[in-house]
Parts: C-alpha cells; structure tokens; sequence
C-alpha cells in the first residue's frame, strides 16, 4: 500500500509542475501542430530519460553541486541562450510560414529520424530549464530521500508516478492540438507560433535575470 501512496504523491507533485507553462510545454504544442499526436510522448520520453539519469545522479550526491551559486549561474544563462535561439526561429522562419500539412509530410524526416530528433529536443529542453534543476535539486530530492526509506522499490513507485503525470498531460496536450489544427488557418496557425516565440524568449531574459540575481551582478 505505501508504495502505491508514493506513486500517486509523485503524480500529484509532477502534475502541479507540469501543468504550469514553460518551454518544454510550448515546443510541445508547435510540434503537436507540425507533427502530430505522438510529439508530445517522444518530447517526454527524452525529458523521462533525462529525469532517470538525474535520479541516479542525486542518489550518489549531485544535489549538493546543482545547489551551488555557480552552478545555478551556468543553467540558467546557458538554458537562457538556448530558449533564445529557439525563440529567434520560431519567430522569424515559422512565424511567417504557412499552414501547409500536405507540405510538411512531403518535407518532414524519416520517421526514424524524427523520433530520435523530439526525443533528444525533450531532453535538452529540460536540461536548458534552470527551474527543472533546480526542483529536483529541492522538493524532488526531499521526495527521493523519503521514497529511498523503502528501498529500490520506493524510488521505482516515486519515479513512475511522476513520469506518469507528464506523459499523461504532455499527451492529452498533443491529441488536443493534434486535433484540433484541421480547423487552423494559416492565419492562426501563425498567431500560435508568434506567441509561443514570444513567450519563450520571455522565459529566455527570465533565466537571464536569474543569472543576475544568483551571480550578484
């Protein structure tokens, strides 16, 4: 029974993360819209890969070097850098692009290539989130060290409880979006990438200032 009450508090702790917006979230509805339902899951499986490594990583110490002014100083103007280039992208290119789906089939990748693509943005996305290290670095470690008191099989019931909410958000996402960009215009399909570009470069000078207020500039 407790390891089922450590599967559903890890749910509910992710859920409350992964409901709110951030840049993992964002790519995941332009890609939704490009690609399809499964962005979402080959986005989340490389974010649930990076986590498992992470998990790992805490249990024989890592916490104590994320926690460090200069560590948090270097994610957060590295992972800044990137959700600008991102942003300038979507911006500039897809943000005066049409809706053609027909034409984006013809252009897109392999399916091999794609996958293997999303996967690894899911993972680098997160990684470039200086939020995301620093939540495990604090509530998530506080939670591994009390799921770690059961054994191997508390962190199994922790860590599956929590990917499990991310993919069952992440997704519900995609399908929605999915879905529902048959009624998009080339008009609004342009709208939504316009305001995710915006609002990740908002996220980008955020982690900017973060770097400012950690590193005492």
């Amino acid at each position: 029974m407790r390891g089922v009450e450590i599967f559903f508090l890890a749910c509910g702790v992710a859920f409350s993360g992964a409901l709110m917006p951030g840049p993992l979230l964002t790519i995941n509805i332009r890609e939704s819209l490009k690609t399809g339902f499964w962005a979402g899951p080959k986005l989340i499986l490389g974010h649930a890969l990076l986590e498992a490594m992470l998990v790992l990583a805490l249990l024989f110490g890592l916490g104590s070097i994320i926690e460090l002014p200069l560590s948090k100083g270097i994610i957060s103007i590295l992972g800044g850098m990137f959700l600008f280039w991102m942003a300038y992208g979507m911006l500039f290119k897809e943000g005066k692009a049409g809706l053609n789906l027909q034409a984006d089939q013809e252009l897109s990748p392999s399916k091999n290539t794609q996958r293997m693509s999303l996967v690894l943005t899911g993972a680098l996305i997160s990684l470039a989130n200086p939020y995301w290290s620093l939540w495990w670095a604090t509530l998530g470690l506080g939670f591994l060290a009390q799921a770690r008191e059961f054994g191997l099989s508390g962190i199994a019931f922790f860590y599956s409880g929590h990917i499990f909410a991310d993919f069952l958000w992440y997704s519900l996402i995609s399908l929605a979006v999915s879905k529902g960009k048959t009624y998009l215009s080339p008009k609004l399909y342009r709208g939504i990438i316009i305001v995710c570009a915006i609002f990740l470069f908002y996220l980008s000078f955020d982690f900017f200032w973060h770097t400012v207020k950690i590193m005492g500039f």
